[in-house]
C-alpha cells in the first residue's frame, strides 16, 4: 500500500524508533458510477467513492455518480483537483462531500457546481464532533441517506418514491450491521484495541469496544505533529504485552510507525483489523465493506 504520510516519533530506548510525520500527495481521477446513462439520470459529484457508493445506493439506476477520489492512494486532505474535476462539478446537480476538515479541496470544487444542492455528511451525520471519520458512524450515514434521497427527490420528483424506498432499504441493512456491532461489546465487555489512527472512531463505539489508545499519541496523529516519546513507548508496551485484544490499522496510512505497530502485534499475537477511508478493491459497495469490517473485528475479538 503506498505511503500517505509519514508519522515522526521521538523514541525513547524501550520505544519506538524516530519517524517522521508529514504529507505527500497523490493524484486521483474522477470515476463514474453510472457513466454512459440516459439522460434522465441525476448528475452526482461526491468528494470519495466512500460518499458515491451510498449515493448509487439510494439513487439506483437513477442517478450517474463521479466520485473524485476513488484511489486508495489519494490523500483528502492534500488532493488538489483537476480540470476535470471542475467540469464533473459544473454539471452536477447534487454534490456530497465529507466535511468536517477531511475533504477540504471538494469545498472549493463544489463552489464550481453553482446551482446544484450541497450536501456535507459531517454536518448531517455528527456536526461539532472533534473526528471527522463520518462514515464509520453507521447511525449517521443513515441519516445521510435519508438527506440524499429527499434532495434526488427534489430534483426528480418522478423518482422519488423510487428514491425514498431505496434508502429505506439501504438503512435496513445498516440497521442489522447496528445491531452486529452492537452485540460485540456485550459479547466481549471490557475488552480494549489500540489504532494506528482513529479512522474507525464512531465503529468502535457503536460496539462499546475501549480504544486504549495513549490520548497524547491519537492528537499527535491527528494533528500531524510529532508523538511524544512517551505515548509512544506506552503505545508499544500495550501491543507487547498483549494488554489489547487488536489493533485496528489504517492501511491507507503505511509509515516506520504503523510497519513497526503491525510487526510488534503480530509477533505478540494481538490481532491485527485493517480499516481503510476508501473502497477497498474486493468489495461491491457500502454495506459489503462495513460488513467485512464488522466482521473482520469480531473475529480479532473472539480470537
Amino acid at each position: 500500500m503506498t505511503s500517505r504520510r509519514t508519522t515522526s516519533v521521538l523514541a525513547a530506548a524501550s520505544a519506538l524508533a524516530v519517524f517522521a510525520l508529514g504529507a505527500c500527495s497523490s493524484t486521483s481521477s474522477s470515476s463514474g458510477s453510472g457513466a454512459g446513462g440516459g439522460s434522465d439520470q441525476v448528475k452526482v459529484v461526491a468528494s470519495t467513492d466512500v460518499w458515491g457508493s451510498v449515493v448509487s445506493a439510494v439513487g439506483g439506476d437513477k442517478v450517474q455518480v463521479t466520485s473524485i477520489i476513488h484511489d486508495p492512494s489519494a490523500d483528502p486532505h492534500s488532493y488538489e483537483s483537476t480540470a476535470d474535476d471542475a467540469l464533473a462539478a459544473k454539471k452536477a446537480q447534487l454534490t456530497l462531500g465529507n466535511g468536517g476538515g477531511y475533504d477540504e479541496f471538494f469545498t472549493k470544487l463544489s463552489g464550481e457546481a453553482a446551482s446544484a444542492k450541497k450536501l456535507v455528511a459531517y454536518d448531517i451525520a455528527k456536526p461539532g464532533e472533534e473526528n471527522e471519520h463520518v462514515w464509520y458512524d453507521l447511525p449517521g450515514v443513515e441519516k445521510v441517506a435519508d438527506q440524499v434521497a429527499a434532495a434526488l427527490g427534489e430534483i426528480q420528483p418522478a423518482s422519488k418514491q423510487k428514491f425514498d424506498d431505496n434508502a429505506k432499504a439501504f438503512k435496513s441493512q445498516l440497521d442489522g450491521l447496528i445491531k452486529k456491532a452492537s452485540a460485540l461489546g456485550a459479547a466481549h465487555p471490557d475488552t480494549k484495541v489500540v489504532v494506528t489512527e482513529p479512522v474507525a472512531h464512531y465503529l468502535l463505539k457503536t460496539a462499546n469496544i475501549a480504544d486504549a489508545t495513549p490520548k497524547a499519541f491519537s492528537d499527535a496523529i491527528e494533528n500531524e505533529t510529532d508523538v511524544p516519546a512517551a505515548a509512544a513507548s506506552e503505545f508499544t508496551k500495550l501491543i507487547k504485552e498483549k494488554q489489547v485484544k487488536a489493533l485496528v490499522n489504517n492501511v491507507q496510512t503505511v509509515t516506520p510507525l504503523t510497519k513497526q505497530a503491525v510487526a510488534d502485534a503480530k509477533a505478540s499475537g494481538v490481532a491485527v483489523v485493517d480499516v481503510s477511508e476508501t473502497l477497498p478493491a474486493n468489495v461491491t459497495g457500502y454495506i459489503d465493506w462495513m460488513t467485512k469490517d464488522v466482521d473482520s473485528l469480531s473475529g480479532a475479538l473472539s480470537s
